[in-house]
């Protein structure tokens, strides 16, 4: 099958790489547009999967393989979608392009970064470290190739084009914008962690040692801003006693209504690293309820055994700086026991949820009561996949993408034969 207008994938995370890819295998035409300067996703950022303690660069390196020999799948990086508008048989869509300002001649030498001047916050390390203005997005970035951020160049400098012996920089380069026909739309957008500093009582932004879920991953990963070391913020010191708070804004009326379902896997592999890490240091976890369904019951139980792990069934009430040590105070009740107490840990990591991310997506695109996206937008051919239509692992998600793929091939299928 080769249709006649191809399949639009919004997100090059896990979910719409697997969309994009299972459509092309099927004989689909794909458009697949992600919004930041490389496709991967929040996976991309992980150090372990769940709850085999594997890195996602195979997995992910396995879905570029199949990109690379693919003739069927266009990728269209630092790109969004910015309307839908239906036609017969479809949707037409309007994405509009940023300058990368590097094209493919890009050998990933590197001397455009080295010769840079300007710094900017590193978005792939949730802002834990700095990257020059003449970039690599990641090690594994796809496409591989640097990228510039002019937003923080002076407008004079042309101090990577003077370096590059390629000629694969132009500073000149212009937003770009493109219509599409498609027959249908899978959107993958993926999630965003919850801003913890909307939690007052839990101390992140306030009390340096106060940490998310998602920065001790990047800490954790080898190619991290810590190179793989988790060390408290204030001192850079190895933590001798860590404290995880689940649910930390999650089943909350005032935050996030609903479990997102991966937080409780996800502190257990937390755990997990600090022990291989550190062997001596102490690990107690806040919890609700553990929430691990199906084949993660046994990952929790082998974390569980663990006699340097200690679990206490209880809500955290409030963490406070003791300003001289930069340690921790967590006040939180044993609702076993019926004991209130307060603690000292070294270092908090609080496992915030998942917030479904449709910033900048068309309002064709309906949402449900917590903002994620419905099934489909009210007719035929708009589906959502992965974590921006429900909380999910990284199995489910593409699970779910391939599911969702196939929904999108079939309206495909139709519009060739109305064609």
């Amino acid at each position: 099958m080769n249709s006649r207008r191809p399949v639009l994938v919004i997100g090059g995370g896990i979910a719409g790489l697997t969309a994009a890819i299972e459509l092309a295998d099927a004989g689909c035409r794909v458009i697949l547009v992600e919004k930041s300067a490389s496709l991967g996703g929040r996976v991309a950022r992980l150090h372990q999967y769940f709850p085999k303690l594997c890195p996602p660069s195979c997995g992910l390196e396995m879905h570029y393989r199949r990109l690379r020999d693919s003739s069927a799948i266009e990728v269209l990086t630092l790109a969004e979608v910015e309307q839908i508008t239906n036609i017969e048989d479809g949707y037409e869509a309007l994405v509009r392009i940023r300058p990368r300002h590097v094209n493919a001649a890009c050998t990933l030498c590197g001397a455009c970064a080295e010769a840079c001047p300007a710094d900017r916050a590193d978005d792939f390390n949730y802002g834990l470290a700095k990257t020059k203005g003449a970039w690599l997005p990641q090690a594994t970035a796809y496409p591989a190739r640097y990228a510039i951020d002019r937003a923080v160049c002076r407008q004079d400098c042309q101090a990577c084009v003077d370096v590059c012996k390629y000629g694969a920089i132009d500073l000149a380069a212009q937003e770009e914008a493109r219509r599409y026909e498609v027959s249908a739309i899978v959107a993958a957008t993926g999630w965003e962690p919850y801003d913890a500093r909307r939690i007052e009582n839990l101390g992140f932004g306030r009390c340096a040692n106060v940490v998310t879920n998602v920065l001790l991953e990047r800490m954790a990963a080898t190619d991290g801003p810590t190179a793989g070391r988790v060390l408290r913020p204030s001192d850079r010191k190895e933590p001798r006693t860590v404290a995880f708070v689940q649910c930390a804004g999650s089943r909350d009326e005032n935050h996030l209504p609903y479990c997102s379902a991966v937080c409780c896997s996800a502190s257990l592999k937390h755990a997990a690293y600090i022990r291989a890490l550190y062997p001596e240091t102490a690990i107690t976890m806040f919890y609700i309820d553990v929430r691990t369904p199906g084949r993660l019951e046994e990952f929790y139980r082998q974390v569980e055994q663990d006699t340097n792990v200690r679990l206490v069934k209880g809500k955290v009430a409030r963490v406070e700086e003791n300003s001289g040590t930069g340690d921790l105070l967590v006040t939180a009740e044993d609702t076993l026991s019926g004991h209130k107490s307060t603690m000292n840990f070294e270092l908090v990591v609080l496992a915030t949820g998942m917030v479904p991310q449709t910033k900048g997506l068309p309002v064709t695109l309906r949402r449900d009561d917590f903002g994620f996206l419905e099934m489909n937008g009210g007719r035929g051919g708009i589906y959502a996949a992965g974590c921006v239509r429900h909380p999910a692992d990284v199995s489910t998600s593409v699970q779910d993408a391939t599911g969702m793929a196939l929904r999108a091939l079939q309206c495909a299928r139709r519009s060739e034969c109305h064609g």
